[in-house]
């Protein structure tokens, strides 16, 4: 019962036997369960006698035994070996037998022994951070452009840089899909993010107007439910609009906050602008660092692991376009073998450097503090409006409370390699 390595470094195989008197006990104990409960013409509940019950259910009973006997097993010859099985078993030349041995091969795949080279070699490059001025003044020219207000125009028709209040109607071209309704919808004329369609159709329009168009979307538009296609629209103008902005002026900084005049905002802007800056590039630092670290370790990888990551892909994937509107239904129709082929390779580079990543915190002894997690449950939970105890059981329950270790784990072994890569 020893494991046999097959041709791959991950995958197992044990040939194990359980003996034939725990198979009769087995057995027995589950018959004397079906006398009890069996309802058979003829005989009264409970007094079934056992060769009648073996007789009737004889494929039941074996079925339930092999059940039962099993997976028992296997987890004590893994655990008797050392073996942490990584996917479920597959068994074959499974043999049971009245009076016999239970016999059963099961194969499985388990990590491989990683030992991590270089990773105290590694080196980062840290840039330094710097944000002009015209940067600056952009940033404060956008909050200008938040705080904006619409004003109505009134005696002309629409033009150039307007704002076209309207309501929409429309419907795709080939009848596919599902119309769509759209009430004070602000459209601006020439603007940068409109449509040509709309402005073409919208401008010299008065209020009161009803054009209808057809509108082409590329194939890689930014909205899935659009892309592609063509669809008929009928707008109607409800008013005509300027958009008017606020004197930029100390006033304008008041208004904003904590703040006394316009420097004290460009300064607070400029510290976010670098903030945001030293984060992204700390993010890209430890992205090549684990890019590293994969180019110098190279080992197999269990395809369970593998599987299971591109699951998750394509599950935060599904989500998102959810996310953006897109219908259950039309998700459905997407080509899972491509979009799983697609996924593989980047998988794959996820599932090994978390693995290195894992090796090292072995090695530098990194832990999660339980504290940690708490600061994590609590977050879901303000997220959610739920009880910590609750969001903690169900995580616990689904095996997230697990992946959210890990992920904090491996953030601060990221973290570790980071500081002492300069």
């Amino acid at each position: 019962m020893s494991p046999t390595e097959t041709s791959s470094s991950t995958r197992r195989e044990l040939h194990i036997e359980v003996a034939a008197d725990e198979v009769t006990r087995e057995t027995e104990a589950l018959i004397r369960k079906y006398q009890q409960l069996a309802r058979i013409p003829g005989f009264r509940r409970g007094h079934v006698p056992a060769s009648v019950i073996r007789q009737r259910f004889a494929e039941e009973i074996r079925s339930q035994v092999v059940d039962a006997l099993v997976p028992r097993h296997f987890r004590e010859q893994t655990d008797k070996q050392g073996l942490v099985p990584v996917s479920q078993p597959q068994v074959t030349d499974l043999s049971i037998q009245e009076g016999e041995p239970l016999r059963f091969k099961a194969s499985f795949e388990v990590l491989p022994k990683i030992t991590v080279e270089g990773y105290k070699e590694l080196r980062a490059v840290k840039p330094s951070i710097t944000v002009s001025d015209e940067e600056v003044e952009q940033s404060l020219k956008n909050l200008q452009e938040q705080h904006a207000t619409f004003v109505s125009v009134e005696g002309r028709a629409l033009a150039e840089n307007d704002f076209a209040q309207v309501s929409l109607d429309g419907k795709p071209e080939d009848g596919q899909g599902q119309p769509v309704h759209m009430d004070d919808l602000l459209v601006e004329i020439g603007g940068t993010n409109t449509m040509p369609e709309f402005t073409e159709n919208l401008r010299g329009r008065f209020v009161g107007d009803e054009p209808s168009f057809a509108v082409h979307y590329a194939p890689d538009f930014s909205d899935p439910r659009l892309a592609g296609k063509t669809v008929l629209y009928t707008v109607k103008v409800q008013a005509i609009k300027r958009k008017q902005l606020p004197e930029m002026n100390d006033q304008f900084a008041q208004q904003l906050g904590e703040f006394a005049n316009l420097d004290q905002v460009r300064q607070r802007l400029r510290e976010g602008i670098e903030a945001d800056r030293r984060r992204q590039a700390e993010r890209e630092a430890k992205d090549k660092l684990v890019a590293q670290l994969i180019e110098r370790n190279d080992f197999e990888l269990p395809e369970a692991l593998v599987e299971r990551q591109i699951d998750l892909r394509l599950e935060r994937g599904r989500r998102a376009l959810m996310a953006q509107g897109v219908k259950p239904e039309d998700i459905k129709k997407l080509d899972l073998n491509r979009l799983r082929a697609a996924e593989r390779e980047r998988a794959r580079q996820e599932v090994k450097g978390s693995l290195l990543l894992d090796r090292i915190a072995e090695e530098e002894n990194i832990r999660v503090e339980e504290e940690e997690i708490n600061r994590e449950v609590e977050a879901l939970a303000a997220q959610s409006r739920q009880s910590p105890d609750a969001i903690r059981a169900r995580l616990t329950r689904e095996g997230v409370l697990d992946r959210i270790r890990d992920r904090i784990r491996n953030e601060k072994t990221l973290d570790f390699l980071y500081r002492q890569s300069a």
